[in-house]
């Protein structure tokens, strides 16, 4: 079988691929992209998905359009957001962490040391001696939240806590047709 066959819609049109990922966030935007529901099946006609929730693909490859949902919190987030947008010709912050960093940059007027003091050192109840993690392993803080659009150029953004369902079809297929994706009345939402 030829490899790029594969590669071609029946109507001769190159099949798109796309990726997802998650940094600093809930999820909760790959959930509104799950409950696409059965238009899951229509979709998978249409792209060959690379990272994303139907894959355990841990590396990405070149894709066509990028989805990525929540903000930076930590140097992983940074590395593993550049890596991505290396790899994606198209790239769409999804959701409010990755548009303005959401929730979780509500910790950034807080001073990140006496956040972190507080937790593990001051909190009644700790054991004696109780310390800030600092293992090898985790990943290192930022002192603050940022969107993704200060560490690396963004093409779109789809807004919402988290977009629903019928936001992200629509934008996927104005982008999957060509055209500049346009979100009508009512399929924006912050709840």
């Amino acid at each position: 079988m030829n490899p790029s066959a594969s590669l071609k819609l029946p109507d001769g049109r190159r099949r798109l691929r796309l990726a997802t990922t998650s940094l600093a966030g809930c999820f909760g935007c790959h959930m509104s992209f799950l409950d696409i529901d059965e238009r899951l099946l229509m979709l998978i006609e249409r792209v060959d998905f690379d990272r994303s929730p139907f894959t355990d693909f841990k590396k990405i490859g070149h894709c066509d359009i990028g989805l990525v949902e929540g903000g930076l919190c930590s140097v992983e987030n940074v590395q593993v957001l550049r890596e991505f947008r290396a790899h994606c010709r198209t790239l769409v912050a999804v959701g409010a962490c990755a548009i303005n960093g959401g929730l979780p940059a509500q910790r950034n007027h807080l001073d990140l040391g006496q956040i972190l003091a507080e937790v593990y050192r001051e909190r009644p109840g700790l054991a004696p001696g109780s310390a800030v993690p600092d293992d090898p392993e985790l990943p290192l803080l930022l002192n603050r939240v940022h969107p993704i659009h200060e560490v690396v150029q963004v093409d779109y953004f789809l807004p919402g806590c988290p977009p629903s369902a019928d936001a992200i079809w629509s934008f996927l297929n104005d982008l999957m047709d060509g055209r500049t994706p346009h979100l009508g009345h009512g399929l924006i939402r912050y709840d």
